[in-house]
């Protein structure tokens, strides 16, 4: 009796002892990468953020043991969580089907939505005219209309030079005839002072009214552009008025560069953070830029660019954000209830206000 018994008793202190061990040992691995306003890398090697205290909140309250381990952007990340290498990631990830047939993804704790960003153009209506009536667009547009008027206004002067020398008088002087013609026809005022008497000159006379009602059309619509296209940069609502912006910027693999390639608008240049992206812009050399607006906000204020770079009160696309684990994580439950707990105490609110970020 005695050796069963202690050969049970030995058994049972054996198998406790491991589990002591594995509980002292149970420490979850949280991959983070630098995303401020959420998870800041400071340069004591240390982590704050709206994410890392959310999180330091709900493991101190559930008594998670843990330890970080940072990669250089959220495509390292979802490699690990998907071979199972860490346990969870805090950074705000986009609740999608993808991802939710793939991860556990808990309650979201922040809604967000495409922000838009431009140029601050900070001059007078008439200092954007005077500027644009002397760009070289504006000149480009007028100097092909001079030379479709005076190609009709030649074709007709030699047509009709040996039949109406009166209108179309011989040399240079009928040549100014002809461009006076085609001017004043273009522009349907109609003066009847010279008017084509042959009948090749006739025909081509109809060619030209026919043509100088389409031509008349687009080169208004182009002039107009070119002097309000500052005005149309402030009034981006949807991905059309994005259309009429010839640079659109967005930073690398991220909701904002999806959108853009779903919706076909083309992408002029494609940053591999916001930081770049937002000096760029500010020196005018792309006229609008689509990233996360939270992480907008938070660099526009962090680099001071409030006077150079403009975020426009506009939504494109709501997204929500979780943090997410393997799936079927055996912590899944434990996160997410102690995360909904978090969310509704006032303190919450005050973490928010503190990153200078809101629930939208």
């Amino acid at each position: 009796m005695n050796g069963p018994l202690s050969r049970l008793f030995m058994l049972l202190l054996l198998i406790t002892s491991e589990q002591f061990a594995f509980a002292n040992t149970d420490t979850l691995i949280v991959g983070i990468y630098h995303n401020p306003p959420f998870v800041i890398a400071t340069d004591e090697d240390t982590y704050e953020g709206l994410s890392i205290e959310l999180w330091e909140n709900i493991a101190e309250s559930s008594n998670i043991h843990f330890e970080y381990r940072q990669y250089s952007d959220f495509i390292g990340i979802l490699k690990q969580l998907e071979y199972r290498e860490i346990d969870l990631t805090i950074n705000p990830m986009d609740v999608n089907d993808t991802r939710v047939e793939k991860f556990d993804m808990t309650q979201p704790f922040f809604i967000t939505s495409i922000g838009v960003a431009i140029p601050f153009m900070n001059r007078s209506t008439l200092s954007v005219f005077v500027r644009n009536i002397f760009s070289l667009a504006f000149l480009e547009i007028i100097l092909l209309l001079i030379l479709v008027i005076f190609i009709f206004g030649f074709l007709l002067w030699l047509v009709e030079r040996g039949h109406n020398k009166f209108q179309f008088r011989p040399g240079f002087l009928g040549l100014f005839d002809g461009l006076w013609w085609s001017a004043v026809t273009m522009t349907t005022v109609g003066y009847g002072d010279k008017a084509p008497k042959s009948n090749l000159g006739k025909a081509i006379a109809i060619i030209w009214m026919f043509t100088a009602v389409i031509i008349i059309s687009s080169f208004t619509a182009g002039i107009a552009s070119t002097l309000t296209i500052s005005g149309l940069q402030t009034d981006i609502q949807t991905a059309e008025d994005i259309r009429l912006v010839d640079r659109a910027s967005v930073v690398g693999a991220t909701s904002s560069e999806f959108y853009l390639i779903q919706e076909e608008i083309p992408i002029h240049q494609t940053f591999a953070s916001p930081i770049p992206a937002l000096r760029t812009l500010a020196k005018k050399e792309n006229d609008v830029l689509l990233h996360d607006r939270t992480v907008l906000q938070y660099y526009i204020n962090r680099l001071s660019l409030a006077e150079k770079v403009k975020l426009l009160p506009i939504t494109l696309k709501e997204h929500y954000q979780s943090f997410m684990l393997p799936k079927g994580h055996s912590s899944f439950d434990v996160i997410n209830v102690g995360l909904m707990k978090e969310m509704q105490k006032n303190g919450w609110e005050e973490l928010q206000r503190k990153y200078n970020v809101v629930w939208r």
